[in-house]
């Protein structure tokens, strides 16, 4: 077997989700599969209670089969990853990256689901659960330095109360979890 020559530049780096600097969201493998457990859950409920009401048939069980992957679409999370001066999120069909250190504006988005909106320089838009950053301290501190550099550059316009609401939040996330592990 011959070795395979790399060319000079190309063997030396990481891929990017393997880079030491990179952090991910450490809980998005566990939704999937909770949102896969409801979707099968769901569809072996439709199939019990149609063979129980008197028999299944083809067209009935596509519709079913529709439905499970339609719920696993819906609460499939979005998976999360930061490099420094970068924040992706991947969805199913789209992915929205911004460049952290060149901020404008982070906002709140209330609604059913509160969500946490980023806006960058160059028109790039990431919207995100901010639960994701109070779960995974890595992805937050290089959200959190980048951020800081678009404040001290005054590039980050509009923001800073929302920074620092969700600072506040996982603050008192890791205290509770502190008073939890040492038993108070």
């Amino acid at each position: 077997m011959k070795p395979v020559k790399v060319p000079p530049g190309l063997g030396d780096r990481e891929p990017p989700d393997t880079a030491p600097d990179t952090a991910r969201d450490t809980t998005w493998a566990g939704e999937a599969r909770a949102a896969a457990g409801c979707a099968t859950a769901l569809l072996a409920a439709l199939l019990v209670v149609d063979a129980v009401d008197g028999g299944t048939e083809a067209w009935r069980v596509v519709l079913w089969i529709a439905l499970a992957v339609l719920l696993f679409m819906i609460l499939l999370p979005a998976r999360v990853s930061a490099a420094p001066g970068r924040l992706s999120v991947r969805g199913l069909w789209s992915r929205q990256t911004v460049h952290t250190e060149r901020l404008v504006s982070v906002r709140w988005s209330n609604g059913v689901a509160q969500r946490l909106v980023l806006r960058d320089k160059d028109g790039g838009r990431a919207e995100l659960d901010p639960q994701v950053l109070i779960d995974n301290p890595p992805l937050w501190r290089l959200v959190d330095s980048a951020a800081r550099t678009s404040l001290r550059d005054g590039t980050l316009l509009c923001g800073q109360t929302a920074l620092h609401q969700m600072q506040r939040r996982i603050d008192r996330e890791t205290a509770r979890l502190v008073f939890r592990a040492s038993g108070l």
